[in-house]
């Protein structure tokens, strides 16, 4: 290995951490606070339900689009431009939205950004994971902008103690989100080929169409039963778990939680493969149950175990994905990734939101079964990715 390529590659991941840091402080400062502005909007649990889920599926199924635009094309960054551009500035209009469907088109706007740049940057990055290991690029790459999104709620939770309000908070995220577009252009600047930082692969590196679906599959099961953090904010607030103001301080509390899960789960996958799902979604289980049935110092505890399996989700999933993909599909399959992953975070969002209304137990139930089904599709993964590892290395 080249240490300066290495050193090279491994700044060219810390640049796109704080690229993604900015974002993050924008986009999830205002995810924080999004489920009580939309109930002093007057949209119903149902309503929030369908907003969150509906974002969710745009922000990945979109990203089927945006990885085969960017694989044919190979115009990463102006693809990731784009999607940057769009993502964060959607943020800042929330301050004028006086209505719920104003602030739902607002919501799915910054999703669709999400979903047009997601692959083409998660596709520059895997060239810099060849070298450095493609759990531990993801993990750092997430850990960063958990730290951005550990900010970004803070941000919100103080103009919404001083009385800011909701339109305070959100024009506030107007200066993150600037600083997101400056770093970007400088990155562009620094590193205007980041496939030189790839190691090149050996001969016989092939797409694995069975080890893929396994994981879409684990990780479809897995988004359908894994609440939005805007229903369970919905829901802390609504029984008087928490006041409305501690929301985005426990959203910050999960945000920590992932900066501090992403890079030890992404080294974790680097040296014991897909298992580390297992931990995760033991994790994501107990913390689903905590957060809807506990008192408050279970719930803020439950959301912390969601943060921790959500940075899990964000860091081994595309790892595993790019591991298995040739440089010139890696976009593709991470996008078509996506759209499977957001397809089932939209149909179980709707469903968990529709089922509230008339049943916490039976929307708890819903959740766990519902996960517990990934279960085997990640015991699949590990083991086909096993058995086709040795090949790959002769």
């Amino acid at each position: 290995m080249s240490p300066s390529l290495a050193s090279r590659a491994f700044r060219f991941v810390f640049v796109m951490g704080l690229v993604n840091l900015f974002a993050d402080m924008t986009y999830e400062g205002a995810r924080s606070a999004t489920g009580p502005l939309l109930a002093s909007l007057g949209a119903s649990a149902t309503v929030v339900g369908l907003i969150a889920g509906f974002g969710e599926f745009i922000g990945y199924s979109l990203r089927w689009l945006g990885g085969i635009v960017a694989d044919r094309t190979r115009r990463y960054w102006p693809v990731a431009f784009f999607g940057y551009i769009v993502n964060v500035a959607c943020v800042p209009l929330l301050a004028f939205a006086h209505a719920w469907p104003a602030a739902a088109a607002l919501i799915v706007g910054e999703r669709f950004g999400r979903a047009v740049r997601k692959p083409a940057t998660s596709a520059m990055l895997a060239h810099a994971g060849t070298r450095l290991g493609q759990g531990w690029v993801f993990g750092l790459n997430d850990a960063l902008d958990q730290i951005g999104a550990t900010i970004g709620p803070l941000i919100v939770a103080t103009v919404l103690y001083l009385h800011g309000g909701f339109s305070g908070a959100f024009g506030i995220l107007v200066i993150p989100a600037v600083l997101t577009i400056a770093v970007l252009a400088a990155a562009r600047v620094q590193y205007p080929a980041p496939e030189d930082l790839a190691v090149p692969p050996p001969p016989d590196v092939r797409h694995q169409p069975r080890a893929f679906w396994f994981a879409a599959l684990a990780g479809a099961f897995w988004a359908a039963g894994f609440a939005d953090f805007a229903l369970i904010a919905y829901h802390l607030v609504k029984t008087h778990v928490l006041a409305s103001a501690a929301i985005p301080i426990t959203y910050a509390l999960a945000m920590v939680a992932g900066a501090l899960a992403a890079p030890a789960f992404g080294r974790w996958y680097d040296r014991s493969g897909p298992n580390v799902l297992l931990a995760a979604l033991a994790l994501s289980l107990a913390g689903t149950a905590l957060a809807f049935l506990g008192s408050p110092l279970a719930a803020v505890t439950g959301v912390f175990l969601w943060g921790v399996a959500m940075a899990a989700q964000d860091s081994v999933f595309p790892a595993i994905v790019s591991g298995i993909t040739p440089a010139e599909r890696r976009a593709s399959a991470i996008g078509a990734y996506g759209a499977v992953y957001g397809v089932a975070w939209f149909g179980g969002s709707a469903v968990l939101g529709a089922l509230y209304d008339r049943s916490l137990p039976a929307t708890v139930a819903f959740a766990l079964g519902v996960q517990l089904c990934a279960l085997p599709f990640i015991i699949g993964t590990a083991r086909t990715i096993a058995r086709k590892r040795p090949a790959s290395q002769t």
